[in-house]
């Protein structure tokens, strides 16, 4: 969003840091800065700052870390955080410090965007209660900064992840500890050099920056402790299973000897670890990162975690951070030396290694503040199957620890957000809290991917462009997704002209036959991560030979979709395009996809391959409708007859199989599909995996299904008119006696609770005043009121009103 601001500041660095100099270094560039300020009377003072950099920064005012970011954007939106410091100001001597890592070139997370040079921002003027500046404190030639050489901090080679950039390797002796403090001698540094101004202010030539405010909260971050240590050694002493963290604290080692600790942190978390030591120059730390004990991988890379924190014949496999001693804790002050690294860690488990060198080291403490997005969790679930408490639990940590400056895949493996999982993870945080920010946030990232010839890119934001054509089509859904929850007007237009964008490119692509072709082989036809495809990376093997069944049915999918979000922002002559679209796909699925013999839709027209995907998207396109939907899913889902041979849903795509199952009336079968979910429960797994095929990610979002099922479905909250303006109520009984909870909309929550007793059924309703609902019965029956203000029904199962009363 383009912005009208008076900027005071301009982009500092600790050098000139030209063009030619960043294109040659492959090494992160670290720097440092620092601004002092006077306070006569803080009591008649206001401060507001607002700051960023290239690539990332941690900030802090008087020795208290304040914020870190920026925001992750890309090329065309760099953010920055607006932050009133006025209660943390101190009279007399006030210090900024900030750090900075430019990630020069393709070093470090690919998800986070730089230019082809550092720099660092800070605007702010320190005025009177009557708005007269009484100082400038923006970042100009007045900053003091200084950069690490070359070699005190370094990646190391990628291993065990993709795309977060490898271990960090730090000399601690290289650093300038303590420099936050307001009495750190900074005299050896330099003045900052500025390298931009904010912008051209004439002739519109566009900086490397286009800054815009940060349109999410901040992350949370909270002090965190690890529950126990799983095992610990130091030469002849060792603890067991079991200890407390806190009896480490103190171990001294003499010169040469080495401590190994494996601590838990009891579930699946992201953030920053933190060591302290006391003294020990020259010795050395690493801390390893893992999501499971598991056994060593096969020769194929196959690897086995069965249970994740039994630990026996097994090991600790991940990436580490190396940390090369200063040495400049003191025990008898309590001032440790402390190492944790710049870039955020997902983890459970985590060893540390400590080497002492020539002089005895004490370990002091190691612990992590845990950060994440500020999900607040409005909505509960509660039923009569003990085993349904857990997967809600397990679902929100997995949704928390994949919910941060963007959505995320993983916080151990990737941390990029990818569509398919956006949309997934997006729905169940509109359920959970109503909280749409990260929502809007997720949608404009992908239209910024939006490459020239009408495709997105499948993450973003990312330094390195990748397509799974498929996933710009899940963009578009996610769209949908908002308009249904929210009801919002502005975005749906916003977004009109992306939609018409990607609906163009698929179009273009269609063939004599009616269908949309193959896809280009730069593109990866990626659909579903299960067992039946584990060779062809998660593609139909049909991909290979021409258009692909699912991919059709998935466009037909999004234009009717688009067509109804045209219709309802006016443009009637799109919809009525759209609709004619999908109608001519559909035609072209049941004419040349279908087979006969098999009662069942091949994976491609030139094909004898068949999934239980393109069943699924036949019937959610409406391509079988009525009594042929219900009979396809039954054959598809049989696994014994018809359905035996069919590539089989997995995780990533069971959200979709649930939603054929509710549109053929079949969703009690769901409640068997959960054994999925409570194999992974007996496993002591605190976060659900990313599919059952390589035993990757132990911590992936599109697993957090019962955060939407047991709202929507068993409790049946569900909005009936976009925005919930009409609420529908039809809950899914199954085996369940009872089932209790509530589900955010933007009007506030939804609360059901509804009860079986032989034949009795009774369900109580407290929703929204002023808003229309229309409650549907275990039997079918459909009764509608003007609002659901306590409202309390009972009934036969088979819908025979006893009593009704609100």
């Amino acid at each position: 969003m383009e912005e009208n601001l008076n900027w005071q500041a301009k982009w500092i660095w600790p050098n000139r840091n030209g063009l030619e100099q960043a294109a040659g270094e492959r090494e992160p560039q670290l720097a440092y800065f620092r601004r002092s300020f006077h306070v006569s009377d803080k009591s008649d003072v206001r401060l507001t700052v607002r700051v960023s950099a290239d690539s990332r920064y941690r900030l802090w005012l008087n020795g208290e870390s304040l914020v870190s970011g920026p925001l992750k954007g890309d090329m065309n939106t760099h953010y920055y955080e607006v932050i009133d410091v006025t209660d943390k100001l101190l009279e007399g001597e006030n210090v900024w410090a900030a750090q900075v890592i430019y990630y020069a070139g393709r070093t470090g997370p690919a998800s986070v965007w730089r230019s082809d040079m550092g720099a660092f921002l800070l605007d702010g003027q320190l005025a009177d209660g009557a708005g007269n500046v009484l100082e400038d404190v923006s970042t100009d030639t007045r900053w003091q900064a200084m950069r690490l050489g070359a070699g005190a901090f370094t990646f190391e080679r990628e291993t065990f992840t993709l795309f977060i950039g490898g271990g960090e390797r730090v000399k601690g002796s290289d650093l300038p500890i303590g420099f936050t403090n307001v009495d750190y001698d900074d005299s050896k540094w330099t003045n900052a050099v500025v390298v931009s101004e904010i912008m051209d202010g004439m002739y519109g030539q566009l900086t490397r920056w286009q800054l815009t405010e940060r349109s999410i909260p901040f992350m949370r971050e909270t002090a965190r402790s690890f529950t126990r240590v799983m095992q610990a050694s130091c030469g002849e002493r060792t603890w067991s299973e079991g200890v407390s963290p806190e009896q480490l604290f103190g171990v001294v080692l003499a010169p040469g000897e080495k401590l190994i600790v494996e601590l838990d942190a009891s579930r699946m978390t992201s953030g920053y670890p933190r060591v302290q030591f006391y003294g020990g120059r020259g010795a050395q730390a690493s801390v390893l990162y893992a999501e499971s004990y598991e056994l060593p991988p096969e020769g194929d890379g196959t690897r086995h975690k069965g249970v994740r924190d039994d630990k026996e014949g097994k090991s600790l496999y991940g990436f580490e951070d190396y940390y090369s001693l200063a040495g400049v804790g003191d025990s008898s002050t309590a001032e440790s030396e402390a190492y944790e690294p710049i870039h955020r860690r997902g983890f459970r488990f985590i060893r540390l290694t400590l080497q002492a060198a020539d002089e005895p080291v004490t370990l002091a403490g190691i612990d992590y503040r845990q950060s994440g997005y500020p999900l607040e969790e409005l909505a509960a679930f509660d039923g009569s199957d003990p085993t349904f408490a857990p997967l809600w639990e397990i679902s929100l940590n997995t949704l928390r620890g994949c919910m941060h400056e963007t959505y995320e895949d993983t916080p151990f493996y990737e941390q990029m957000q990818y569509e398919l999982d956006s949309r997934l993870q997006a729905l169940f945080t509109y359920s959970v809290s109503g909280d749409d920010k990260l929502g809007r946030k997720t949608i404009r990232d992908f239209h910024s991917s939006l490459l020239p010839s009408g495709i997105l890119q499948s993450r973003y934001p990312s330094v390195d462009r990748q397509v799974i054509p498929g996933f710009a089509l899940f963009w578009l859904m996610m769209v949908y997704d908002h308009y249904k929850h929210y009801g919002d007007a502005s975005l749906v237009k916003a977004y009109r002209p992306t939609m018409d964008a990607v609906l163009g490119w698929f179009e273009n692509r269609r063939e004599e036959s009616g269908l949309v072709g193959q896809m280009p082989t730069a593109y990866w036809s990626f659909v579903d991560w299960t067992m039946a495809w584990k060779d062809n990376a998660g593609a139909p093997h049909a991909a290979r030979r021409g258009p692909l069944t699912v991919y059709n049915l998935m466009y037909a999918d999004a234009l009717v979709k688009a067509a109804e979000m045209n219709e309802w922002t006016g443009r009637n002559e799109t919809g009525a395009e759209y609709r004619e679209r999908a109608a001519s796909v559909l035609e072209a699925v049941r004419l040349h996809c279908w087979s006969e013999s098999r009662q069942l839709f091949r994976d491609g027209p030139a094909v004898e391959a068949y999934s239980q995907h393109a069943q699924v998207w036949a019937v959610l396109t409406g391509t079988v409708k009525g009594n042929e939907a219900k009979s396809l899913t039954a054959r598809m889902l049989d696994g014994d007859g018809d359905g035996a041979d069919l590539a089989q849903i997995s995780t990533a795509m069971s959200y979709y199989l649930f939603r054929a199952l509710a549109m053929t009336g079949k969703y009690e079968q769901t409640f068997e599909l959960w054994d999925s979910w409570r194999r992974q429960v007996d496993l002591h797994l605190t976060a659900w995996v990313e599919d059952p095929v390589s035993e990757r990610s132990d911590c992936h979002a599109w697993g957090a299904l019962p955060l939407y099922e047991f709202p929507a479905e068993i409790l049946g909250i569900k909005p009936l008119a976009p925005g919930f303006a009409q609420i529908g109520i039809a809950p899914v009984v199954g085996p369940l006696n009872w089932a209790k909870g509530s589900a955010s909309t933007p009007h506030g929550l939804v609360e059901v609770g509804w009860q079986l007793e032989g034949s009795r059924f009774t369900i109580q309703v407290n929703g929204p005043a002023g808003i229309p609902v229309t409650l549907t019965l275990p039997s079918g029956e459909q009764r509608s009121f003007a609002e659901a203000r306590e409202l309390d029904i009972e009934c036969d199962y088979t819908g025979n009103a006893v009593t009704n009363s609100q």
